[in-house]
């Protein structure tokens, strides 16, 4: 029953934490240019600067949850969005 439980399992592969800020960065980038907006729309909707937004845009930090949650709540999408890469 294990052996069955792990062959059904996606492969997961290793991926650094430069990488996932990099691809979260990069999705916010491309929900917020599909809408139109600018960085700072973006920011006043989040109730963040726009500096903020660039340095999360560029993986340059590491957002924490809850303020990927408020990028989420901004932009209108669910959180899973950001993961989806």
């Amino acid at each position: 029953m294990y052996d069955n439980f792990i062959n059904k399992q996606p492969e997961i592969r290793h991926v650094t934490r430069k990488e996932i800020k990099k691809k979260i960065g990069e999705r916010i980038v491309e929900i917020r240019e599909s809408k139109g907006w600018t960085q700072s729309e973006l920011a006043r909707l989040c109730d963040k600067d726009r500096q903020a937004i660039e340095k999360i845009e560029s993986g340059k930090v590491n957002p924490s949850l809850f303020t990927l949650w408020e990028l989420a709540d901004g932009l209108k999408i669910p959180l899973r969005e950001f993961l989806d890469f």
